[in-house]
């Protein structure tokens, strides 16, 4: 076995968000204390402490944030470290995952963290009709052996280097074996923060955890209260009138009032939060892969960085793998709008013309309609007439995305390549929103098993570059722009100085990493 502490296994390669020219805080030391309210966006009144059905940063950053721990946890500066999970060794073929835990640790009930309860928490997400978006990880062990109270062993189909950062994913938090359905009713885990109250799709408020294991090096606020508020003007003018100390998904059209108060500061991040247009590819006309490369040549991308991020991203290129990842192709030709390609590939589907509806809401991301009016706008010339079908905000995820052929939607992208794949290209998977498998690429799926198991960078590299470019010309989805995330933060708020970019507001740990001046 090949022994990789928490500190040397292998970094991703996104560095980690540097913040914008308005402003990084002083260098202080952190200091307890103090109650952070944050109004965000992304809660639902479905929303509860299962994480299997967790997908937006109100949960998120409540449950992985705050009351939950998982094995492996990203720093901001973009290196993986161990949460619950102490260090790992692996076998040279990356088959066999031993993972040792970290001693001590108690569920905010007094029951004991132990290998049992890695084990029952990750049988969840493969449950007879599970639908976690972490199932194809789990799916991937063929076994999970108890090895000591704090030692457990996870044999998978195929050796996967990535394994450990797969450990870090938002779904797959620690709950205590023989108490699981308890815990997901009240909110019961080993994290910084234990649950005071829980109004679904309204607020949560939790209170930091005495003797946390984690000790003064992390959790500096003594309570944290969320607020549930998914109108872009109402969350700024919660921060505007101090009724907040922080917000994430700043309105761009608005951003000026913001950097014209004094006692705010905006946060942006480069990462690889990607802004999206997936097509159902089993669904016609879209299951034609000349229909899609049309819909792909009539979008103007650059007018929608322009437009729509207002500068605050850069041009997509059909990719989900973007310039934060360690394998990003930057070599590929960008795709261009250009309608009179978009008008040769309708033709070599047989059309010489193509309606279609898309179904758009900012609860896809902030200005997806304006975003969706613009590619009809584009389209026309290209003789593709788009029907852009406004929806409901509320329920978009659950009625519209993975339902509708064509939709607007946004990713926050992942820390690994496969990760990314896995979790929304691997023919299968919950939240492959294109539906996209082995009859549209058998190459690209073969690719996708090949390349997890291959502990050679440079041959990685290479098939990941390949994978790339097979989306880009092939693939069911639509990636105009890469969007930072732009978030603001009173002044009361001091962090380091760097945030995560893997997700919104620090990965949404800043519960765990930010405090009051």
């Amino acid at each position: 076995m090949t022994r990789i502490s928490r500190r040397a296994l292998l970094t991703t390669g996104a560095a980690a968000g540097v913040l914008a020219a308005s402003g990084l805080p002083l260098r202080a030391q952190a200091k307890r204390g103090g109650r952070l309210r944050a109004g965000l966006s992304g809660a639902n009144t479905s929303d509860s402490w299962d994480s299997r059905t967790h997908s937006d940063l109100f949960m998120i950053a409540s449950a992985q944030g705050g009351v939950f721990d998982s094995l492996t946890e990203i720093k901001a500066d973009g290196s993986l470290a161990g949460e619950l999970a102490e260090s790992w060794e692996a076998s040279p073929d990356a088959k066999t995952w031993t993972f040792n835990l970290r001693q001590g640790v108690t569920f905010h009930n007094g029951k004991a963290f132990g290998a049992d309860d890695v084990i029952a928490s990750l049988q969840l997400h493969v449950a007879e009709d599970s639908k976690s978006a972490a199932k194809p990880i789990v799916s991937a062990i063929t076994e999970m052996k108890k090895i000591t109270d704090n030692q457990v062993q996870f044999t998978l189909e195929s050796g996967n280097a990535d394994f450990p950062y797969l450990m870090s994913d938002y779904h797959l938090l620690m709950y205590p074996a023989g108490q699981i359905d308890e815990a997901i009713a009240n909110g019961i885990g080993t994290g910084l923060y234990s649950v005071v109250s829980f109004e679904p799709g309204v607020r949560f408020v939790g209170k930091r955890v005495d003797s946390h294991y984690k000790g003064d090096s992390a959790g500096f606020f003594d309570e944290i209260e969320y607020i549930a508020i998914n109108d872009n003007t109402a969350r700024m003018n919660a921060l505007m009138t101090g009724q907040v100390e922080a917000i994430n998904r700043i309105d761009f059209k608005t951003e000026a009032l913001l950097k014209a108060n004094p006692m705010v500061r905006i946060q942006e991040v480069t990462g690889n939060q990607q802004y999206t247009f997936p097509m159902l590819t089993n669904v016609a006309p879209l299951n034609d892969v000349n229909v899609r490369r049309a819909l792909k040549f009539a979008i103007n991308r650059q007018e929608m960085v322009d437009k729509i991020l207002l500068g605050h991203g850069r041009v997509g290129n059909d990719t989900p793998i973007g310039p934060a990842n360690q394998y990003f192709n930057g070599d590929m030709e960008q795709t261009a709008y250009d309608p009179d390609k978009a008008k040769f590939y309708l033709k070599e589907a047989g059309l010489s013309s193509l309606d279609i509806d898309l179904s758009a809401s900012n609860a896809a991301f902030e200005g997806a309609v304006d975003a969706a009016q613009l590619y009809q706008a584009s389209a026309k010339a290209a003789g593709i007439n788009i029907n852009v079908v406004q929806e409901p905000a509320d329920g978009y995820w659950s009625n519209v995305w993975l339902k509708k052929p064509f939709c607007a939607c946004y990713w926050s992208g992942r820390a690994t390549e496969d990760w990314m794949f896995s979790s929304a290209y691997e023919e299968g998977v919950p939240w492959n929103d294109t539906q996209w498998g082995r009859d549209d690429s058998e190459r690209f799926q073969d690719l996708l098993i090949t390349a997890r198991a291959e502990l050679d960078s440079a041959k990685r590299r290479e098939m990941y570059y390949e994978m790339q470019q097979i989306l880009k010309d092939d693939g069911g989805v639509v990636l105009p722009m890469f969007a930072n995330y732009v978030q603001a933060v009173s002044n009361k708020v001091q962090h380091g100085e760097t945030v995560g970019n893997l997700w919104q507001m620090d990965n949404a740990r800043m519960a765990e990493r930010w405090w009051m001046a």
